[in-house]
This record gives C-alpha cells, structure tokens and sequence, in this order.
C-alpha cells in the first residue's frame, strides 16, 4: 500500500503526505477545530497536526520545549522526558516560504490513558513550525505506544508494520500550505 498523498486538512487549506493506512480519527470522534487527527489500524501509534498561537514569549529550542510541556500538561503527563531537540533546515520544507524556524524534539511521557490509573510512558517526536506572520505555531506530533501495545503486531497484521519516524518526517517537510485564510485576516 502507498501512503496517502496531497490528503487535504483543515478543509483542504493545508494537505500532506499521510502513513499508509492513517485513518481520520474526526470520522470516529470529535476533534477540536484546530487539530487533525490519524490513527494507525493496527498499533496505538497517531499523528497530530495542530495550529496554535504563536508563544512569541518563547523563541527557538525553548519554544519547542514550551509546547512538548503544554501537551503535557494537556495529556495529565505525571512526567515528562526531552530527550533531544533539533533545528530543521527549512530547504527540504513545502512550508519553508512562509516558515520562519522549525524544531525536532523527541521526548517521552508517563501517561494514564482513558482514565487509566497506571500511567505508561508514551515516546513522541514533535516537529514546531513557526509561522510568526499568521501569528500561528504549526505543531505536529507522533505519538509511539510503549512496545507492549503493539502485542496485536502477529503474523496476520505484517501487511502494515507501524509507522516509522521517516513517514513522520515525510508528513512534516510535506506539509503545504493552500489557503492562508485559514490564518484570518493578517
């Protein structure tokens, strides 16, 4: 299976490249306006491509950090983990017009999930693009499951292994921007 090209988002203002086999979560459950959401059909594994305002109070690798923070807090994070955090060269990015910076941090949470009491530690990659003249921080998120989710991976699901962090990669520099009303009047 190849993975899903020029899959439109927010109403077909932005599109990407999206995993083989992402299903649209907005198809199973709500989803705040602002996010798009993917789920993989067989792992626990998602993408999450999210527009936010910018924390202009924050610049650079903190920036990345602010956000890693804030998601979680979000997520009731009992600990959170930066591992690495990278800049990204902007000439392999469809967004490197209107992009001002853009950072890579991988990470890792402890979190209770669906009203869990046991909090399992998730690892996520985060990629945060910097769109200062929308007033817009793009962040795109890939939650792994910790390896003991992914016990339904047998021999009878092999046709679609989990997603790497290429095919994360893939979604970020593909990433195109078609509509900047989607921003507001600037």
């Amino acid at each position: 299976m190849e993975p899903t090209r020029d899959c439109p988002l927010f109403g077909g203002a932005f599109s990407t490249i999206l995993p083989t086999g992402a299903i649209d979560v907005s198809d199973l459950r709500p989803v705040p306006d602002n996010q798009e959401v993917f789920c993989h059909p067989v792992t626990d594994q998602s993408l999450i491509v999210e527009l936010l305002e910018l924390q202009a109070h924050v610049q650079g690798e903190v920036a990345a950090r602010y956000h890693f923070e804030d998601v979680g807090g979000v997520q009731g994070a009992r600990a959170v983990h930066v591992e690495s955090v990278q800049p990204l060269s902007l000439e392999n990015l469809a967004l490197r017009g209107c992009c001002q910076e853009v950072w890579v941090l991988s990470g890792k949470q402890q979190v209770a999930k669906h009203n869990q009491q046991v909090a399992k530690e998730v690892t996520l990659h985060q990629a945060l693009l910097r769109l200062p003249q929308y007033q817009t921080d793009l962040l795109l998120t890939f939650n792994q499951p910790p390896a003991d989710n992914r016990s339904s991976l047998g021999p009878e699901n092999l046709s679609l292994p989990p997603w790497s962090l290429g095919e994360f990669e893939q979604l970020v520099t593909s990433l195109t921007l078609h509509d900047p009303n989607i921003f507001g009047s600037q």
